[in-house]
């Protein structure tokens, strides 16, 4: 019996010391959780990752491009009433012929397969003993009002000097044909595959040949999670509207009137002539017909890419006769007789420029063939000195021939600074840099000096209502100063790229009664 008592005590020890090291290894064995983070900030801890990855598919909206759009109906049958069921936003009232109707706003936009966390959220693995823990639907509702969810697709980083901008895409194909349309639209679907297969007609006596073509902008693309909150294209043709148009473009109608061409509608609506034709397909240049009560889609675009253009020009010019006069002091003044008739001449150019977005910023001059030397016409005229009042008759163009005009009058994007404005003058290129700028008529030179973005200009007063300016030269003629009379025809300076200006050419404005009252300068030359 004295042998039972130890017994049982160690018995009675072994098991409590068993259920001691139960309990304790129950107590600390750490359990597998996981905590939910938002741009390092920690949103709760959950049970399991793929339930809440799951529940976040099925509860969200699988809706991209969001936008709300208000829709009437006037007829009420279960359908709509449904609609009006579902929205808190309707409004009821009478139509003008006193019917009843609703109006109802609706959430739209483009169906995805599936939706997935926002860009800085991350679930990470913890082993803990205790916690509290948050249920799928607290966190739902934590990262949806701090953050929107995502699609995967494709974004395109564009650079343009320190400007930066994304172009967000489900495929990148989509961003693929955009560009290729974009460069449709400038280059022309047939010119440019031509050029991509290298089967352009070769020039024989004239014509154009796409030497080279791209993009500007340095552009990047990466693979990567999507905002829905932000424009997703899927469309090429959505997108390359945007590449051309920009957002929210200035849109309208415009109905011809008798005697108007397509040049004076542009004008007249703030447009080139390039935006109108882009807008007006069926149109192939500006000097195309057009009649009366026809209707013109006038469109601003806001190009978000620069397409460039590098070809090789060989032209044919027609070249106006210049008018000499001569003095005879045996005559009175205000004698005229012309002694010999002037013919117009031709000359064959080749030119090498550079065109963005349709407007041509350089030229290069490559070579000029006389193919018909012009004739002079010669007038004699009473007195031997040099009047100061011009012949508002008689213009002489103000640069050497195998001229282009880079930018006409009117209205355009500066090339400079990419904003539209109103180009008061004839942009002259293609004569060579150093080449002779001419007076156009007898005049007093009244500015002679270097002024911002004209550069080198000069400003002759022709004291018959005209002004005529001359900007960007390189440098003035030696033997010119202000007060000076000048002759129509003498040199006053040379070609040059002074001031604001993306390569040598001339800058030619007219006023006419007051000093800035621009006019189109052709009127000198029609």
């Amino acid at each position: 019996m004295k042998k039972i008592g130890p017994i049982i005590i160690s018995v009675i020890s072994f098991i409590f010391l068993f259920l001691l090291c139960f309990n304790y290894n129950k107590k600390d064995y750490p359990k597998e959780f996981y905590n939910v983070y938002l741009e390092g900030n920690l949103l709760g801890t959950i049970t399991s990752k793929i339930e809440l990855e799951q529940y976040i598919n099925d509860k969200t909206q699988h809706l991209i491009n969001i936008k709300d759009v208000v829709k009437t109906y006037c007829e009420i049958d279960e359908n709509v009433q449904e609609l009006i069921n579902q929205n808190k936003d309707v409004t009821y009232y009478k139509n003008e012929q006193g019917k009843d109707c609703v109006d109802i706003k609706l959430t739209t936009g483009e169906e995805v397969k599936n939706i997935y966390t926002p860009n800085g959220l991350e679930i990470e693995k913890v082993l803990t003993y205790s916690g509290s823990l948050s249920s799928n639907s607290d966190i739902y509702s934590k990262i949806v009002a701090l953050k929107s969810f995502t699609i995967k697709g494709y974004q395109f980083t564009i650079k343009d000097d320190d400007k930066t901008s994304f172009i967000s895409v489900i495929d990148k194909s989509v961003f693929e044909k955009a560009v290729n349309e974009l460069i449709n639209t400038y280059v022309g679907k047939d010119n440019y595959h031509a050029y991509l297969n290298n089967n352009q007609l070769k020039i024989d006596t004239v014509g154009t040949l796409l030497e080279n073509i791209y993009i500007q902008e340095e552009i990047t693309v990466k693979e990567k999670q999507i905002a829905v909150d932000v424009p997703i294209y899927t469309d090429y043709k959505e997108l390359a509207n945007f590449l051309l148009f920009g957002n929210n473009p200035k849109t309208s109608t415009y109905t011809v009137k008798d005697k108007e061409m397509l040049e004076d509608i542009a004008f007249k609506n703030k447009i080139s002539n390039e935006e109108l034709l882009i807008s007006n397909p069926k149109y192939k240049d500006i000097n195309s017909l057009v009649s009366i009560g026809s209707a013109i889609q006038i469109k601003e675009t806001q190009p978000q890419l620069k397409v460039v253009v590098e070809n090789y020009v060989v032209e044919d010019h027609v070249n106006d006769f210049k008018t000499v006069y001569q003095y005879d002091s045996n005559q009175y003044i205000g004698y005229s007789k012309v002694v010999q008739e002037g013919e117009k001449g031709l000359e064959r150019v080749s030119q090498r420029r550079k065109i963005i977005n349709g407007v041509i910023v350089y030229v290069e001059p490559k070579g000029k063939e006389a193919l018909k030397p012009a004739v002079e016409r010669i007038v004699v005229k009473g007195d031997k000195y040099v009047p100061n009042v011009g012949d508002s008759g008689n213009w002489d163009w103000p640069t050497d021939s195998g001229w282009s005009i880079s930018d006409p009058y009117g209205w355009r994007f500066n090339p400079i600074t990419g904003i539209r404005q109103f180009h008061p003058a004839l942009d002259i290129a293609g004569t060579g840099y150093n080449s002779a700028i001419f007076a156009s008529n007898n005049g007093t030179i009244i500015t002679k000096e270097y002024g911002g973005g004209y550069g080198n200009y000069i400003v002759i007063d022709h004291n018959n209502d005209y002004y005529t300016l001359y900007a960007h030269m390189n440098k003035f003629a030696s033997n010119i100063k202000v007060g000076d009379t000048v002759a129509r025809g003498q040199q006053i300076g040379y070609v040059g790229s002074t001031g604001q200006s993306t390569g040598p050419h001339l800058h030619f404005e007219v006023w006419y009664k007051c000093k800035r009252c621009d006019i189109n300068p052709w009127k000198l030359f029609e």
